[in-house]
């Protein structure tokens, strides 16, 4: 059944109210443009928004892209303007293709809630999750909304730690975001799989250029050398000990209760040192989340969650969802982003960044669960 977007008008107003919440929290209004510069978002989200961005070319500009979330060019905002403790609201429409569900919308309201401060990352962590909780609650009960935390602050810090090369950490932290193909790579640098053959007998060969055609494509001679080297560097490498692979992968299995998760996460921690800061970190945050009334102890942690949403995110995360209908989307989502701001606030010259945590809702998505409910 196609989509049948619910009363705009109720969704503006909705989004008024949401907004307004956030105002009278501290959170200055701020607008952000509907056309981005589609090199910039390609490079922090990867290619595989491509498929799901709407892209135009401008003579000026180059490709341009319809904001798929406000996220980003909220940080671009914040770091050329100072860089300084802040926090935002915004609401405006986003832009996502959904060409293989038509039961999601291509275009959808978005209103957010963006934290800028460092003095104490987990106490913003918990305000954020706990402002984002009190705008659905009045759905909790109607829809059956479930909340599920994760941390992929504790992933990153668990592949900082595997005893392997650093262009196969590279590898492993750039694809945490696509769960197949980061299994894949991790049995294949465990030795379970072998390195593929036809790249084999390339780097087998005395001179892999000897019967190769013209040169095309956008690499050039060197470029393509470099690969290669980097090729049979990896081939060379010793595998990954067996028992680091199982503990990353007990680690992803972690779905549990959040006290639970943090007991068996401190387990797995005595064996992969690496994790430990990091599971200290959801200690504390666990606390501060207590502290804004959350109920810690039937708060879902899951370890993996947040590997399929954007990739800018890099410790904790969460969502709102609707139980028992996996075809939805989180009616509230959000997570800590700090890398993101490093990296953007490189181009305004201010390269140490400054820890960054958000959310957004879905009034749409609200209205709708609202009016079936």
């Amino acid at each position: 059944m196609a989509y049948s977007p619910p009363d705009r008008a109720r969704v503006k107003a909705r989004a008024a109210d949401l907004r307004a919440g956030f105002e009278a929290a501290g959170a200055a209004v701020v607008e952000a443009p509907v056309l981005l510069s589609a090199e910039a978002l390609l490079d922090l989200y990867g290619e595989d928004l491509r498929a799901r961005a709407y892209t135009t070319s401008d003579a000026l500009r180059g490709e341009q892209m319809l904001r798929p979330d406000f996220t980003v060019p909220v940080v671009q905002m914040h770091m050329a303007g100072g860089a300084e403790p802040a926090r935002y609201t915004y609401s405006g429409e986003v832009f996502r293709r959904q060409e293989e569900d038509e039961a999601r919308a291509n275009e959808y309201l978005q209103v957010g809630f963006e934290i800028f401060d460092g003095s104490d990352t987990e106490a913003a962590d918990a305000e954020v999750f706990a402002r984002m909780r009190d705008a659905v609650e009045p759905l909790r009960e109607k829809v059956g909304l479930r909340a599920t935390t994760g941390d992929i602050g504790i992933l990153r810090a668990a592949v900082e730690g595997l005893s392997t090369s650093d262009a196969r950490k590279r590898a492993l932290r750039r694809h945490l975001w696509r769960p197949a193909r980061f299994k894949q790579l991790l049995d294949r640098f465990a030795g379970r799989t072998p390195f593929p053959p036809s790249r084999l007998a390339l780097l087998e060969k005395s001179d892999p250029f000897a019967e190769a055609g013209p040169e095309i494509g956008l690499r050039d001679r060197a470029e393509i050398e470099s690969r290669l080297e980097a090729l049979r560097a990896d081939a060379a490498e010793t595998p990954i000990p067996a028992a680091e692979i199982e503990l990353i992968e007990g680690l992803l299995q972690v779905r549990e209760t959040l006290p639970n998760a943090l007991e068996h996460m401190r387990d797995i921690a005595v064996d992969l040192p690496a994790i430990s800061d990091a599971v200290e970190r959801l200690k504390r945050r666990a606390a501060a989340l207590a502290r804004h009334g959350v109920n810690v102890e039937a708060l879902e942690f899951e370890a993996s969650y947040g590997r399929t949403h954007m990739e800018y995110y890099d410790g904790f995360v969460f969502g709102f969802v609707v139980a028992g209908r996996p075809d939805l989307p989180a009616i509230a989502s959000g997570g800590r982003y700090d890398a993101l701001t490093r990296e953007l606030g490189r181009g305004a010259g201010k390269p140490e960044g400054i820890p960054a945590v958000g959310g957004i809702l879905r009034p749409g998505l609200m209205v709708e669960l609202e009016d079936a409910a």
